[in-house]
């Protein structure tokens, strides 16, 4: 399986480039997402799972997510048209 939940060590917030570096070309589950302005980039967050599948990220996230007031998911590489930021999603 591709998909590794995040062990204790780098479950603080981290920025948008140590996500990048830690998970290269991969979906990235974030917890509590900083955004900029357009509210379209994550600026940082918490890493909570991440896989080559980004469908795996998102059945298995759904268990991993109770902790954070809001979840996003990102594509750490090379962005195409069927890969983009898919949103925040509210936990309540």
């Amino acid at each position: 399986e591709d998909n590794q939940e995040i062990t204790d060590e780098v479950t603080s917030i981290k920025n948008i480039e140590e996500i990048k570096s830690l998970f290269p070309e991969e979906w990235v589950l974030i917890g509590n997402p900083k955004m900029d302005k357009s509210e379209l980039h994550v600026l940082s967050g918490v890493p909570i799972l991440h896989s080559k599948d980004k469908k795996e990220v998102c059945y298995l996230g759904k268990t991993k997510t109770a902790d954070f007031e809001t979840v996003t998911i990102v594509f750490t590489g090379v962005k195409t048209a069927t890969r983009a930021l898919t949103g925040i999603f509210k936990r309540h």
